[in-house]
């Protein structure tokens, strides 16, 4: 038998990825990270100069934090214990931009921090893989969610029968990602467990 299904994102949703990050930057990279508008790329300049960091330095900067900083990714408050309450009523997955060779550690991180779900990895849009989720598991209702707009207008183009919630849960980016609500793309915007919850087990009610 079928159930409602949760797929949700990793970094800002469940477990705070800037904030370590911005850390990590400044105390060995002297690296100041300072969000100033939706563009992630302009918030990285070097201490001594002020100088941007290039596009290729990001990338490099970042496939090296998640190579040896997973573990100082600490939960979103209220994280964990929604997973919870989420995962008694339905499936529960994780579909995080990461590459393929990042799958196993994202488990082990996940479960460090008492989430036990299974672990899908994307690049780019996710709409495509959301729907290649659906398919495997044919729910009675999905529920997806994310931090970043653009992945809930590929949902919404792909999976438009999904409920799709936007969610940030990292003071340092929420104020500056565009609302996929407002857009259209997502029917609600809320950025703290505490009320994400309930509206999120009023949408799996919905399935019964």
């Amino acid at each position: 038998m079928t159930r409602p299904l949760v797929i949700s994102d990793c970094d800002e949703v469940l477990l705070h990825m800037v904030a370590p990050f911005q850390a990590w930057l400044k105390a060995h990279h002297d690296i100041d990270f300072v969000m100033e508008s939706n563009d992630f790329g302009k918030a990285m300049r070097y201490v001594h100069d002020g100088r941007a960091v290039e596009s290729r330095e990001i990338w490099r900067l970042l496939d090296l934090f998640f190579d040896t900083q997973m573990h100082t990714q600490p939960a979103i408050a209220g994280a964990v214990d929604a997973v919870g309450a989420l995962a008694d009523r339905a499936d529960f997955v994780i579909l995080t931009n990461l590459g393929d060779s990042y799958r196993a550690a994202r488990t082990a991180q996940l479960e460090g921090v008492g989430i036990k779900a299974r672990v899908f990895t994307n690049q780019g849009p996710k709409g495509p893989a959301l729907k290649a989720i659906l398919d495997e598991y044919r729910p009675t209702r999905a529920v997806f969610i994310d931090d970043l707009p653009q992945h809930h207008h590929s949902a919404a183009q792909l999976t438009p029968e999904v409920f799709r919630l936007h969610l940030c849960g990292e003071p340092l980016l929420a104020p500056h990602i565009d609302c996929a609500h407002k857009a259209g793309h997502a029917h609600a915007r809320i950025d703290t467990w505490d009320h994400a919850l309930p509206w999120l087990l009023a949408r799996l009610d919905e399935a019964a």
